[in-house]
């Protein structure tokens, strides 16, 4: 029985980190990426193939000259506000690509297919927790196509013999605790990694949009949950479906949130200073609190949580920018995996 494992987008931030676990539990890993956006150094276990994978020829080769039986699939175009500049780009790449992708899943007889999701496709929810019953409203181009990219991924699993498991993330942060990978991509957004790039002086302030939402600081919280943890959630989702469970659709998250002064807060703690801040007006579309309901992966999966500290998150996170400020902002070598 195919025993391969294929990661499309493993040379980027997430996609990364999962297919270096996979490879340390002893997985046999192929990775497709274009890397437009991740980075060769990225992948330390596995084979790279370089490529998009919406190429339908090189994925039926891929699939069929690795063995694959199972895939995860990371490779998308992720940043809100430019989906919102360009959505066709989005629409394209996430949403028929992906379809291609599972077309030839399909036909090549995969078993096992875990999609990487986001709490984008709740949009903003009427209450500051996310079921995964809750309504999907998503208010962005981004959330839309991964949104119809659920719906393809149910329909065409109900129409064959695949199974799969969604997981919906929330905010992901930190790097790997050794520091051999982390998230090195430019004009990043993501609250932790812009705090800790003031801190190396990659940034000369970070601005707080929206001071006055109806939280106990004003700012907003979210759920921050570390992408070693999130990593894990997906091995796990593999061990659930390779052991015949059910297609599922999972919210990945901690289930309780930080402010984002709480978050500024930790980064001046663990750094042991203070940064730059520049307060701004909100952004149209920011909910004032947004935190997962977690407990069904848990419960389902036996997903336990190693990281789930916010200094620990941070003190990674600031770890990995150094090493990068260290080497002039170039994708460090980690060596051989």
């Amino acid at each position: 029985m195919p025993d391969g494992v294929l990661v499309t987008g493993g040379a980027g931030y997430i996609g990364s980190h999962v297919a270096r676990q996979l490879g340390e539990a002893g997985r046999r890993v192929v990775v497709i990426d274009d890397l437009s956006k991740g980075f060769r150094e990225a992948v330390i276990h596995g084979d790279l193939v370089v490529g998009n994978f919406g190429d339908r020829d090189l994925v039926d080769r891929v699939l069929r000259e690795h063995e694959v039986g199972s895939v995860l699939h990371f490779a998308a175009h992720t940043v809100v506000p430019d989906s919102v500049a360009r959505p066709h780009a989005y629409y394209r790449n996430n949403t028929v690509n992906t379809l291609s992708l599972l077309e030839s899943c399909v036909e090549a007889g995969v078993r096992e297919f875990i999609f990487s999701s986001t709490a984008a496709v709740y949009g903003i929810p009427d209450t500051d927790t996310a079921y995964e019953d809750s309504p999907t409203q998503p208010i962005n181009p981004y959330g839309a196509s991964k949104l119809m990219s659920e719906r393809i991924l149910r329909d065409m699993c109900a129409a064959s013999g695949m199974r799969h498991v969604i997981l919906r993330y929330f905010n992901v942060a930190g790097s790997d605790p050794e520091c051999r990978i982390g998230q090195a991509t430019p004009e990043a957004t993501l609250l932790i990694k812009v705090a800790c790039e003031v801190v190396t002086g990659k940034r000369p302030h970070l601005k707080v949009f929206g001071t006055d939402y109806p939280t106990p600081d004003g700012t907003g919280v979210r759920d921050y949950i570390h992408v070693e943890d999130l990593a894990s959630a997906h091995l796990r989702a593999l061990d659930w479906l390779q052991g015949g469970g059910e297609s599922l659709t999972l919210n990945c998250g901690y289930g309780h949130g930080y402010s984002v002064r709480e978050v500024i807060q930790a980064v001046e703690r663990v750094s042991g200073g203070p940064i730059n801040v520049i307060d701004e007006p909100r952004r149209p579309g920011d909910p004032p609190t947004l935190v997962a309901d977690a407990h069904r992966v848990r419960e389902l999966l036996g997903w336990t949580p190693r990281y789930d500290d916010l200094d620990t998150i941070v003190a990674t996170s600031l770890a990995w920018e150094r090493k990068l400020a260290a080497c002039n902002g170039k994708y460090p070598n980690p060596g051989p995996g």
